[in-house]
Parts: structure tokens; sequence; C-alpha cells
């Protein structure tokens, strides 16, 4: 039995913008699939927790309630 753990992993970068008149901001954004499997909505209040220099852990404040699954419908004729 293997004791290590397999991670879903998502690299990419992170974007630096400059607009005309403001301070450089960098974003970071998150993959489809990863907020998908997360339940994460867009808007939601979210905050970094700076772990040492090479890792960092999103808190989420208020995660929405987990949405409920339906089961795949079977098609008729089947």
């Amino acid at each position: 039995m293997s004791t290590t753990q397999e991670r879903a992993t998502y690299p990419l970068k992170i974007q630096a913008i400059r607009s005309k008149g403001q301070n450089l901001r960098f974003y970071v954004y998150l993959p489809m699939p990863l907020a998908a499997a997360l339940g994460i909505d867009g808007g939601e209040d979210v905050e970094w927790e700076l772990l040492d220099r090479k890792e960092l852990r999103l808190v989420r404040h208020n995660p929405s309630p987990q949405k409920q699954t339906r089961p795949f419908a079977r098609t008729r004729g089947k």
C-alpha cells in the first residue's frame, strides 16, 4: 500500500496588470474544474493565509451550501 496521496494540480501563471494611473496589481485565477469541484461561486469572499514563502492557503469565509446532485436520468427505450 502506498503512503503517498495523489493530488490534483492546476498549474497557472500569475498575471501582472498595470492600468493607467494605477499601481501594479497581481491576479490569480481559479481554474473552472477546481472551482466546480469546490462549489465556489463568483463574488465569494476568500482570504489568503501565508504558510511560508512557498505555500499559501485559500480560506473561504462563508462557503455556499453544497449543492445536491441529481443522478443521471436514464434515456427512454433502454
